[in-house]
Formats: C-alpha cells, structure tokens, sequence
C-alpha cells in the first residue's frame, strides 16, 4: 500500500475567513456548459457499462463486519504474515498509524519465513491514540466491503481485537501520488503517466458520484491516490466518505473534516457538503500534477504558500502557463494538452455553482486521450478537433 503520510485533521474555519458563505447555494444538478460532449448517460456511465450500485444505509456494525467481500483476519494471522510488524515490512507510516508488507495465501498467514508463492498484501495498523478511530475505521470498511471498481483499493479484510484496528488490502507497489511527485530521489513522472493517472483517479470520483445512492469521498488528496504497477490510479482511505444529500436535500451538514490546501473554501466555511466539494479537490492534484508543488507548501511564503492562489493567475492565460510547470518535466509536454488542464483545473477550483461534476471532468481528460501523450517539445503536437471549454472567467477557448 502506498505511502499515506498525509496530514488529515478538522480544518480549522478561520482559514479561508474571506470566503462569504454566499459563495455555497444548493448545488442543483444541472449542466455546467463545460468541456465536452461524451457518450456518458445519466449516471456518468456508458450505456455498455457497470449497473449502478446502491449502497443500504444505515448499517449495523455487525452488517458492515459481516461483508461477504471480506476476509475477518485474527491479531495471529496478520502478525505471522507481517513478520511479527518487523520494522523491514513497514512501507507506510501516518497520524493514523503503520502500514506493513506481508504476505498471505488463500485467507491463511505464512510463517515468520517469507515463503515463494502467496498473495502479497498492504496491512494497516491503526494507532489506538492516532487520527482514525473506530468510525473512520468502520467507514472505511463499510464502503470498501461493498464497493468494488478497478480504480478503488480493494479491501480484502480486517481484524478488530480489543483496541487493535488492523485493514488488509491489495499492494500497491507504486505506492502514492505523493511519493512520485513530492519525495526527493524519485523518477520525476513523465507527462502520459501524470496524465493517466488523473484520468483514473477521475474514473473512481465518478463512479462514487454517480452511484444511485452517491458517496462522497471527501479527502481526495495525492497520498490517497494509490499506484499499481502499471501506475493505474486507485483511490484508498474512506474513512471520511459521507453518503450523499437525498431526496430534495442539495448538501449533507456535517463537522468539517479533510486535509489543509485540498478541502473546499465554501465546505469549510459552513459545513455544507456535496460532490463539488470533491470536485475542487481534484482540481488542487491536477494544480499538482501540473506544477510538482504541494498543496500548502510551508517552505514558501506569502502567496506562493498556497498553490490554488498562486497558480490561479496564470491557469487561463496560455502565454503565461509555463511559470507555474513542473520544472522536472524539464519542458517535456505538449503544451495544448496542459492547457487543457489548466483550463479544467480552474473550473474545479471556481466557486461551487459553477464547478463542474466529475462525469463532466473525466470527459474532458478522456478526450485527451486523443492527443498524443509521448513527449514533444511545444507546437507539435497531432493537430486534432478539440472540446469547446468555458471558464469560470467567461472566456470561450474554441482552440486548445
């Protein structure tokens, strides 16, 4: 499992004090007039595609730890699959606690010896006195039992003994997002990858938006977005998930909880919560995967400390753009398709009213698809038809 060393806490209100409240309305489900036409029905789906899935709630504890899907381990098993929690198994470490390589076959540990065969998994320990307690931990059971999509983690198990809190998932071994962008030494992620990579992570905030009975994520951030080998995205950690509003309800109130730099102006100002929240979340990792800059980034001061202001100037002027780009990327892109998602990145980070929703979004960054990925130094990219995108800025962009 990747590295999930993220900083999760409540947000503290006074942070975004200028944001006016008027900035959140309800959010009715309407057309933004934004990025492109796509095939997607309804439900964010393609006619072909998955049926929608509907999530019973509430649930019981003993409903949520009964899952079908998921394997109950003892404390025995996972310490004899770990090593005992060697320190050489431990790939991860959080406010939340240890995340530690092992190794099971066919719901059954191996011994202390690593043997040839089996299934490698990530085994999360949470920390009795950490950030997650036992309703993140339920949460995250609860929807990871039932849910199933190839761009969400798959849990395939937990243990619960007295104060131990364990999770037993697939293995990542391409670990975070945030390890390939932030973490010194590492490969610097070339443009197609970074650019599949939000098409995926797209792929997973659509499916859960747009599940009959919506689910949102709420603490979409880098190190929540975990690596394959193949570096497909899979989105991890829902203990913050919330069930969306239903009936004629347009937000969910609740106690402000996410990540500083990623949770939305209008959310941590009144407690309201709806999918557009997670909309601007994803729209700060495209400004990251964009620029290679943290969020909230603590080394730097006055606007620069945070990217969503500091980039926001240059986002819809193409003449401008190249200042806030990964400089690592060493000018190895093609500058329509990052335009592209500039463009897209400011619409998610506008006010609420006016983002988008995520099947909208993942149109736009499929449509991407097309325009060839390898790297080219800029004007030569594949000249091809592109979407009619609308900024929040009221600027038309016929021509990418």
């Amino acid at each position: 499992m990747g590295n999930c060393c993220g900083t999760r806490c409540k947000v503290d209100d006074t942070l975004n004090s200028n944001h006016s409240s008027a900035d959140v309305t309800k959010v009715h489900r309407r057309s933004t007039h934004l990025l492109v036409h796509s095939n997607l029905n309804g439900h964010g789906y393609s006619d072909e595609g998955k049926p929608e899935i509907i999530l019973p709630t509430p649930r019981s504890e003993g409903d949520i730890l009964s899952s079908p899907h998921l394997k109950p381990f003892t404390l025995h098993d996972l310490k004899k699959a770990t090593r005992n929690f060697q320190l050489d198994s431990l790939i991860g470490e959080g406010g939340f606690g240890y995340v530690y390589k092992g190794l099971i076959n066919d719901g059954k540990s191996f011994g202390p010896t690593m043997p040839k065969s089996g299934t490698v998994v990530a085994v999360k320990k949470l920390k009795p006195e950490g950030f997650q307690g036992h309703k993140e931990w339920l949460s995250e059971v609860n929807y990871l039992g039932q849910l199933r999509h190839p761009n969400l983690v798959k849990l395939i198990g937990y243990c619960l003994e007295g104060d131990n809190r364990l999770l037993v998932y697939e293995y990542m071994p391409n670990r975070s997002l945030e390890d390939h962008i932030f973490r010194k030494g590492t490969q610097p992620l070339p443009w197609a990858t970074r650019v599949k990579i939000a098409i995926g992570a797209a792929q997973g905030l659509s499916f859960l938006h747009d599940s009959k009975q919506q689910i949102i994520y709420r603490d979409f951030k880098a190190s929540n977005i975990l690596l394959d080998s193949e570096f497909n995205a899979k989105l991890s950690d829902f203990g913050l998930a919330k069930a969306g509003p239903t009936g004629d309800r347009s937000y969910v109130s609740t106690q402000v909880l996410g990540t500083h730099g990623y949770a939305a102006p209008e959310y941590i100002a009144t407690g309201r919560l709806t999918s557009r929240c997670d909309v601007y979340s994803f729209g700060v990792v495209l400004l990251e995967l964009l620029s290679g800059r943290h969020a909230i980034d603590n080394t730097k001061s006055g606007v620069e400390h945070n990217l969503v202001e500091w980039s926001r100037p240059y986002l819809g002027d193409r003449r401008k753009l190249f200042r806030i780009m990964d400089t690592k990327l060493e000018g190895q892109y093609p500058q329509k398709a990052a335009y592209t998602i500039a463009i897209i990145a400011l619409q998610c980070i506008s006010e609420a009213k006016t983002r988008p929703q995520m099947f909208e979004v993942l149109a736009a960054l499929e449509h991407l698809r097309a325009i060839r990925h390898s790297a080219s130094p800029s004007g030569e990219e594949k000249s091809m038809p592109s979407p009619m995108l609308k900024s929040p800025l009221g600027h038309n962009h016929p021509e990418l």
